[in-house]
């Protein structure tokens, strides 16, 4: 029996076109060596023409960022009749807006930070909260444009409204939780373990520590207690079906036991399009519960589908 012919879309034009190329070669050889017939698609504003003459059985979408993970790439595999891997539309686009899936977080009962939506010109002359407090873009990933604010920084971060800025007018700005970064992988209906992430000579989580090789350590699984640990995986499941994701996601906690070690667990954000470059986390989570890449890719080209 013939395997799918699967499309492996990445690049694309958004920030994270280096990471998408990335995850996306590394699914395109994976697939390969499983048995699929695999086309490589660079995407760019052309990309419903030729898929439209390639006419695959499926569209692997490895694209990260804006017109990648927003909604728009599933309108058009949806307007196409392409079945296609992780979420679909309106998941996709609520997933991508950071205020807006927060607050559906917090009506499913699901705990998230104190936030609030302000013009970047606003931040300039002073404090939009009291300090420390996390400065970032509405809709982008990998974090960019992320700003740390600390307890006792004077003024309020200037690159916000400088003309370097280039991440949008309207800005999140977010309560900072004190404490470690946790993340926990869904794979269909299950939430399959929970990973801590310690970066190396970095601040905080940032680019050059989610991609470049010793960025970061990973602990898979993490070394918290069997409660914290269930309770992530379940607010995990949770976010994933309150925002309508599909296939594939991760959400990413933070977890503050300075003084307990109950502690108080955050939900940030849910990753409709985690990365899957040989650094990325979904693939070292999906090992440790027992799935190799190749079935793990091979799995989601079987999910795919339309009308997600």
């Amino acid at each position: 029996m013939t395997k799918k012919h699967v499309a492996v879309l990445m690049g694309g034009f958004s920030s994270e076109r280096p990471v998408s190329l990335s995850s996306g070669n590394a699914c395109a050889d994976t697939l390969e060596a499983e048995g699929f017939r695999v086309t490589r698609v660079d995407v760019d504003r052309n990309v419903g023409a030729v898929l439209a003459e390639l006419k695959p059985d499926v569209a692997f979408n490895a694209l990260h960022g804006p017109f990648g993970e927003d909604g728009t790439i599933q309108g058009i595999l949806e307007y196409l009749a392409i079945p296609y891997t992780h979420s679909g539309v309106l998941s996709s686009a609520l997933a991508m807006n950071k205020e807006q899936a927060k607050k559906v977080a917090r009506a499913a009962g699901i705990p998230v930070a104190d936030s609030k939506i302000v013009n970047r010109f606003a931040v300039e002359g002073e404090h939009p909260m009291a300090p420390p407090y996390v400065v970032k873009p509405i809709a982008e990933g990998s974090s960019f444009g992320v700003v740390i604010v600390k307890e006792d920084q004077s003024h309020p971060p200037q690159i916000i409204s400088s003309p370097d800025w280039s991440y949008g007018e309207q800005v999140m700005v977010e309560r900072y939780v004190h404490g470690r970064e946790l993340t926990c992988a869904v794979m269909g209906d299950v939430a399959l373990g929970v990973c801590e992430i310690v970066p190396t000579g970095h601040a905080f989580y940032d680019y050059d520590s989610k991609y470049v090789p010793g960025g970061s350590k990973h602990e898979t699984p993490a070394k918290v207690s069997p409660n914290i640990y269930q309770k992530i995986q379940t607010l995990a499941l949770k976010a994933h079906q309150a925002i309508g994701c599909r296939g594939v996601s991760r959400s990413d906690f933070r977890y503050d036991d300075r003084h307990s070690e109950n502690g108080e667990v955050v939900w940030l954000e849910v990753n409709t399009q985690p990365g899957m470059t040989p650094t990325s986390l979904v693939p070292e989570i999906a090992a440790h519960a027992g799935h190799s890449f190749g079935d793990l890719l091979s799995w989601m080209v079987e999910d795919a589908s339309c009308l997600r």
